[in-house]
C-alpha cells in the first residue's frame, strides 16, 4: 500500500517561512515525479510545484504565484520530498497535499495533506 505522509504545516505570520515534508513508503521513490498541490476552503485544488524523477532529470516547475518564494527538492535516499516556503502570504493559506506520479505508467497517489495557515 503506497503511503504519502505530509508534515511541517502550521501557523506562521506573513513574511515567515515553513518547510513541508512528504514521506513516501511502499513505492520505488525514484520512479516517481513528486508534486505539491494546495486546496483552500471553498476553492479547487491547485498545482503548486513539481520535481521530476531522477530518471527525468529532476526538472522542477512552479505555479506562477509561488515562483521565487517556494522551492521543491527531494532526497532519494530517504524517500522524502520537501517544499521550502518563504515570504509567505495570507493567500498561501491552504491544505498542502503531496502527489506521486509514476514517470512512465502514469499511476498516481495522493497524501492526506498538512494545514498551512498564514496570518496577516
Amino acid at each position: 500500500q503506497v503511503q504519502l505522509v505530509e508534515s511541517g504545516g502550521g501557523l506562521v505570520q506573513a513574511g515567515g517561512s515553513l518547510r513541508l515534508s512528504c514521506a513516501a513508503s511502499a513505492v520505488t521513490f525514484t520512479n516517481y515525479a513528486m508534486s505539491w498541490y494546495r486546496q483552500a476552503p471553498g476553492k479547487a485544488r491547485e498545482f503548486v510545484a513539481r520535481i521530476d524523477s531522477p530518471l527525468q532529470g529532476e526538472r522542477t516547475a512552479y505555479a506562477d504565484d509561488v515562483k521565487g518564494r517556494f522551492t521543491i527538492s527531494r532526497d532519494n535516499l530517504k524517500n522524502l520530498v520537501y517544499l521550502q516556503m518563504n515570504s509567505l502570504k495570507p493567500e498561501d493559506t491552504a491544505v498542502y497535499i503531496c502527489k506521486a506520479n509514476h514517470y512512465f505508467y502514469h499511476n498516481y497517489y495522493w497524501g492526506q495533506g498538512t494545514q498551512v495557515t498564514v496570518s496577516s
